[in-house]
């Protein structure tokens, strides 16, 4: 087994790296306020990298999920709000329009993706349904050739800036989760309008958008079957680069922690050279590797979607790591921490998202039991085992 990184590998996230450190980092506080980060967007879209999950055919990287993440981490040690960001060009939505819309639809909207002219929103919470997607009532009627859609969605990320809305909704009104199928519709089409506002603690704005007898071309119906399946297929990818934002987090956190507790002199002597100091430190840099080892396992056995089980795994202890770990970094900072100047403030803001999106962490625990008590873990008796 390898636990090195390829030199290719290296050649990718490096210049990720360098542009994060030296124009990023320093930007970071103008978009807590939920501007969106569009100068960051610009320059990520010189270096290709919004193009990351876009298929080479048009014009992006075509990266496996485990490269993607790597590139997130990067992005996530120091600014939360272009991580989610870049997230929404490479997460779910863009594998439904990469997989699923017509040719003619994936032509003209991917490579405006890779461009950064094109951001996309995902639109699949309710007022009154999250993780409960059984229960959606945003509804789209086959009419001939047209589809009519209605309902309302919420907690939406870039709904403000985004060109195309991947909507996931019921199909004629049928129940349960065999009823669940997702309709693209463009900004600018009558009947979608962004409605309500929600500024969140890690600086972006969240929105409600409603659909009123929106009418869409049939080709925008681009899964009209087995929906529910498809989407949880596409969401264990999600839940690995929802984890690589918190593993980010943690280390661009315990990174300011450990330059601060270097410098920072108290009673004579430097804060790191306090026992309790170091053991915390110790703590936190054995929660990142543990945390890490758990996700690039996960995202490994992506062919193309990573196991279920492996990415809810790595998930739940990732999400619940970077909030451990970062406000661990705001206490070694003492009252500078909780100021908005200094970035484990802002850090510690955003890795509290982590346990919520994505799937609940209550949610993935279950499932990860479920599967426990369920399956027989095999002649090894230890059931991750098989999955080296």
């Amino acid at each position: 087994m390898e636990f090195r990184l390829t030199d290719a590998q290296r050649a990718l996230i490096a210049p990720v790296r360098e542009m994060a450190q030296a124009s990023f980092r320093q930007r970071a506080l103008r978009w807590m306020g939920g501007t969106f980060p569009w100068e960051n967007i610009r320059d990520l879209a010189g270096l290709g990298v919004l193009g990351m999950t876009v298929p080479e055919e048009y014009g992006g990287l075509g990266l496996p999920v485990f490269e993607t993440a790597l590139i997130l981490e990067e992005l996530a040690k120091v600014c939360y709000p272009t991580a989610m960001a870049v997230l929404g060009e490479a997460g779910v939505q863009t594998r439904v329009i990469a997989r699923y819309a017509p040719e003619g639809i994936r032509a003209r909207i991917l490579p405006q993706v890779v461009s950064g002219d094109c951001i996309l929103s995902i639109c699949m919470t309710e007022p009154h349904a999250g993780t409960d997607v059984a229960n959606y009532r945003t509804n789209a009627v086959i009419r001939g050739d047209r589809v009519v859609v209605n309902g309302a969605k919420t907690l939406i990320s870039r709904a403000e800036e985004a060109g195309m809305f991947v909507v996931f909704t019921r199909i004629d009104g049928r129940p349960g989760r065999e009823g669940i199928g997702c309709v693209l519709v463009e900004r600018g089409t009558p009947g979608l309008a962004v409605t309500g506002t929600f500024h969140t603690m890690g600086g972006e704005n969240l929105h409600e958008v409603r659909f009123e007898d929106v009418e869409l071309p049939l080709e925008n119906l681009v899964i009209r079957e087995d929906g529910f399946k498809r989407l949880l297929s596409a969401f264990n990818t999600q839940r690995c680069l929802n984890p690589a934002i918190s593993l980010g987090l943690a280390e661009g956190a315990f990174d300011e922690a450990l330059r601060y507790v270097r410098d920072r002199p108290v009673f004579g002597k430097p804060i790191a050279d306090f026992q309790g100091v170091r053991w915390k430190l110790a703590d936190m840099y054995k929660d990142i590797e543990a945390a890490r080892g758990l996700l690039w396992r996960a995202c490994m056995t992506a062919d193309p979607f990573p196991d279920p089980f492996l990415a809810a795994t790595a998930k739940v202890f990732c999400n619940e790591m970077a909030i451990r770990v970062t406000s661990e970094a705001v206490q070694l900072h003492g009252g500078f921490g909780f100021t908005d100047e200094y970035p484990v403030s802002r850090l510690y803001r955003g890795a509290r998202y982590g346990s919520l999106g994505g799937g609940a962490t209550e949610t993935l625990r279950d499932l990860i039991g479920r599967k426990l008590v369920s399956e027989d873990p095999g002649p090894d008796g230890v059931m991750g085992l098989g999955y080296f």
